[in-house]
């Protein structure tokens, strides 16, 4: 209930933004959701040689293994549309030459593989992991990502064992507002309210769960 409130409460907010783009073009409806569930990873593993490229251990980019593919899926449609900058413009142009199927595709190839993983036992500095922040209207990060960061819902990502550099620069991101393909700007309004610190600290416990 407390979640329901808190997205409409968010909804009501980018409504009253009247100027404002659309923070995504993808509507997840029930062909939608079906399309993506039946993603051909074959096809996927062919195309996501030129991801790996980008996609591993030697940089900051996110690691994609074990990510829920409708995420996945979403973040492919937005970079394409231009709801989601990327400040290279290489996943901009990388999604320009994908068709929905593609998509689908390398979503479910990577939705299948094992996800990367932390080494566990690091302990929440901030408090707002699994408490939030009732003085500053924070929800707690489980209560959307899951008790062990694992992603939920349909395109709510997993962030146990992602590059602690991927995520503080992501968070930090939406607190300036430079990333914007959130829905009802609930990403942005959150980390609108964390310091660079408890971003920080965020990021390395997410990147230590497994």
């Amino acid at each position: 209930m407390m979640k329901f409130i808190l997205l409409a409460c968010l909804g009501m907010t980018l409504t009253a933004n009247a100027g404002a783009e659309p923070s995504s073009q993808v509507a997840w409806t029930p062909q939608n959701l079906d399309f993506v569930k039946k993603g051909h990873a074959d096809h996927g593993q062919e195309l996501m040689g030129t991801c790996a490229g980008c996609h591993n251990e030697t940089n900051a980019n996110p690691n994609l293994e074990g990510q829920l593919p409708t995420y996945l899926y979403k973040q492919l449609q937005d970079y394409k549309s231009g709801s989601r900058k990327d400040p290279t413009t290489a996943m901009n142009g990388m999604a320009s030459t994908l068709s929905d199927q593609d998509m689908a595709d390398v979503a479910a190839w990577y939705g299948r593989q094992k996800p990367m993983r932390g080494k566990g036992g690091e302990e929440d500095l901030t408090g707002i992991v699994y408490r939030g922040d009732g003085k500053r209207m924070e929800p707690a990060c489980s209560s959307c990502h899951g008790n062990s960061g694992q992603g939920e819902k349909v395109d709510t990502p997993r962030l146990a064992g992602q590059k602690a550099a991927y995520l503080e620069n992501t968070l930090l991101a939406y607190k300036n507002g430079s990333r914007a393909n959130d829905i009802y700007r609930r990403m942005r309004l959150i980390a609108a309210k964390l310091s660079a610190e408890e971003i920080k600290q965020l990021a390395e416990f997410y990147a230590k769960q497994d």
